[in-house]
Order: structure tokens, then C-alpha cells, then sequence
């Protein structure tokens, strides 16, 4: 066992067998465009779903579809994924590029939001169990998931203002990407949202879907519902 990782295996609840998978899951795309986590990431971004998915049908009976799916969601969101990860500190053990070390990067939600979901894929082909994988996660959320049943967890913005302009009888938003800035691996989405008869807003985000929800909360607070 490598002595730099014993705090995180402790952290982790999870002793690797194969190093290279955890060092893989820890090495950002800004160091290299061939060899990272990015396939990892989107491995355990299924399986961190799945997970949570069992545990809010199998504990929460009453609830219905739509409520478990925004209890979900709510759990998986980025906000969520970087707490846990600042708990396990795996800012500490990211490999970042110059430009990303530069910036901040190893403090990023993005970032450490896409590590954790790596770390999980990594932990499922180390295993080859998904119940080791359900351990973890679950040990991850902690108390966070026994607080889930008492959360009002909103619909996401999108979602409000869709549901708003339909019970008024209004033409629904449309979503444009007006811009993309910075670089590959640090970008910057600026995106409008239109509705006819109102001036369009605009939202800036991470992702082209963080850009999204940013402008339509803009237009909620404009129609004085946010």
C-alpha cells in the first residue's frame, strides 16, 4: 500500500487492489487528454445513480415517482457530490494540470464532483461487487441520507418556470448558447433564455446545463416567483 493513500483509503472505507485505478480516477483531463478520469467518471455517475435510486425506493415506500426523483436528484447534484468530496479531502490528491492548479481547480465543485463519481466507477472494476460499492456510497452520505425524508427539495428551475408559463398559458422558453468562453478544460457557458413578449436573460454556468438553470432562475425572479 502506497503510505501517500492510506488517509484516503481510510476516508474511502476502501482498500484498492490495483493503485493505477485510483490514481487514474484522481488525474484530470488538464493533465492529460488520453489518460483520465473522464470514462471512470461516467461509469460511476450510473452506478452512484442506481445506488441511490434502491435506497430511496427500498426506505422511502410512500413516496411517489416524482418526489424520488427529485430526492435523488437532489442527493447527486453537484453541490452534494463536492461536499462529499471536501469531506474526503480528495482535493488533496487530485492531479491537475498547470493551468487547473493555477486557478484553483483542485477546489472546484466540477471537478471534485466528477472525482467522486471516478473514484466510484474505479471502486466497482477494483472490486468487481457492486455491493462494495453501495457500502460506500451509502457510508459517503452518512446522516445525509437519514435527513433526506424531512428536505423540501424543490423542482430544479427549469422545471418551476416551465410549469408556470403552462398554468398561464404562455409559450413555453427557449434556451440559446450565446457563448463559450476560456479554455477546453475551464469553460464558460453563457446561455439566453427567451420567451416571447419579455426580454430575453441571461445565465452563465459550467456546463451548458448549469447555464441553462441560471438564466431560467433569472426569469423567475423577473416574474416575481423566485
Amino acid at each position: 500500500m502506497t503510505l501517500s493513500y492510506q488517509r484516503l483509503y481510510r476516508a474511502l472505507d476502501y482498500v484498492f487492489k490495483d493503485e493505477k485505478l485510483l490514481k487514474l480516477a484522481l488525474t484530470h483531463r488538464s493533465i492529460s487528454g488520453n489518460h483520465n478520469n473522464e470514462r471512470l467518471e461516467f461509469l460511476g455517475d450510473s452506478i452512484l445513480g442506481m445506488v441511490v435510486a434502491d435506497y430511496l425506493y427500498k426506505n422511502f415506500a410512500q413516496e411517489k415517482e416524482g418526489r424520488l426523483t427529485r430526492l435523488r436528484a437532489n442527493l447527486v447534484k453537484q453541490d452534494s457530490l463536492a461536499e462529499i468530496a471536501r469531506r474526503l479531502k480528495l482535493g488533496d490528491y487530485l492531479h491537475l494540470g498547470a493551468g487547473e492548479l493555477k486557478s484553483g481547480g483542485f477546489r472546484r465543485d466540477s471537478i471534485l464532483a466528477d472525482t467522486v463519481e471516478a473514484i466510484l466507477g474505479a471502486i466497482y472494476l477494483d472490486s468487481a461487487n457492486i455491493n462494495t460499492c453501495r457500502d460506500c456510497v451509502l457510508g459517503w452520505y452518512g446522516e445525509r441520507l437519514q435527513q433526506v425524508a424531512t428536505e423540501t427539495v424543490l423542482k430544479d428551475p427549469k422545471s418551476r418556470l416551465q410549469e408556470y408559463l403552462q398554468a398561464h398559458h404562455l409559450s413555453l422558453p427557449t434556451y440559446s448558447v450565446s457563448a463559450i468562453l476560456g479554455e477546453d478544460h475551464n469553460q464558460t457557458f453563457e446561455v439566453q433564455c427567451h420567451i416571447p413578449n419579455m426580454s430575453p436573460v441571461q445565465g452563465n454556468g459550467n456546463s451548458r446545463r448549469h447555464a441553462e438553470q441560471a438564466a431560467a432562475i433569472m426569469l423567475l425572479k423577473q416574474l416575481g416567483i423566485e
